[in-house]
């Protein structure tokens, strides 16, 4: 059974699989529990049919210089959207927006972008790698599973290797969620913002803890909230979204949320990278970028090249 799966999934696309590829193939434990697991510096995969390359700092990047020159610098901290899941690294909206960039302004885009991240993982990568570089410019990319608490390594890590394993297991928590209103999207991504969740009290203590080192450092930071690609029109999260927003006009941190861009979309499945898979696709990267840019560079002075 194991054979014959994999030699299925090596032809055909299966996203419960292609993740678990990503976990053996590219990630690897971190030392500091609130990061859980970081990118193998210099690794490579193809996953969901498209080719990912990781440079010596564990960046789905190129390689950057830590000493900064006279290019605008900006880091975008985010999970597995920001990473460009399922989209060559020239569709991603990190790259786009660099090209865009550019055109007015010499800029550098370093994408810390990591899958299974939420906001507490990606503000204490940027403390363990993000500092050296001396960014002027951060924006953390912020999706509704971010106040999720994060994992910790499993003892039971090693089934993950197999593929049997992981396809009935994915099948039975699908079948799970079918028959169980508590285990929809909707009221787990809601569960997630009671205020005594431990993950959302993480979250807020995160995001507090990059915008006072931003302020100390004359950093600008910035937080961008990103849609869940399933019901647009009637977006089902929008309590959450605005106690997210609330929480940050109340701490002073610049944030938008890009939902109502994306309100005009009759079918979101046009957006998605895969049938099984609500990652935003190509066409959903390009609209990021588009609807990012005004944020991105208000009040900064931008001279053309």
């Amino acid at each position: 059974m194991e054979a014959i799966l994999r030699i299925y999934t090596h032809y055909f696309i299966y996203y419960d699989i292609e993740m678990t590829q990503y976990a053996n193939e590219i990630k690897i434990s971190a030392d500091n529990p609130k990061i859980g697991h970081v990118h193998k510096p210099n690794s490579e995969a193809t996953l969901m049919g498209v080719n990912v390359n990781i440079n010596s700092d564990g960046l789905r990047d190129k390689e950057y210089p830590v000493e900064r020159g006279q290019k605008y610098r900006i880091i975008f901290l985010g999970d597995s959207i920001t990473f460009g899941w399922g989209v060559e690294k020239e569709d991603t909206f990190e790259t786009l927006l660099e090209v865009k960039l550019n055109e007015i302004k010499p800029t550098e885009v370093l994408n810390f972008g990591t899958g299974n991240y939420n906001s507490e993982q990606e503000v204490n990568l940027f403390f363990k790698k993000g500092q050296k570089y001396k960014p002027a410019h951060i924006v953390l990319f912020y999706f509704i599973n971010d106040a999720e608490i994060t994992p910790q390594k499993s003892k039971w890590e090693f089934l993950s290797h197999s593929r049997v394993i992981t396809f009935f297991w994915s099948r039975i928590q699908g079948l799970m969620a079918n028959l169980s209103e508590s285990k929809s999207f909707k009221s787990y991504y809601s569960g997630l913002y009671s205020d005594d969740q431990q993950g959302w009290i993480n979250t807020k203590k995160a995001l507090t803890q990059m915008a006072q080192y931003s302020r100390a450092n004359q950093i600008r930071f910035d937080v961008i909230l990103l849609p869940e690609l399933h019901n647009l029109n009637d977006y089902p999260l929008k309590a959450e979204h605005a106690k997210i927003i609330t929480f940050l006009n109340e701490n002073n941190i610049n944030g938008i949320d890009l939902v109502p861009f994306f309100s005009s979309v009759e079918d979101p499945q046009e957006l998605w990278v895969a049938a099984d898979d609500a990652h935003p696709n190509k066409k959903a990267h390009q609209m990021i970028a588009d609807f990012s840019f005004d944020f991105i560079t208000r009040g900064i002075k931008w001279e053309k090249n």
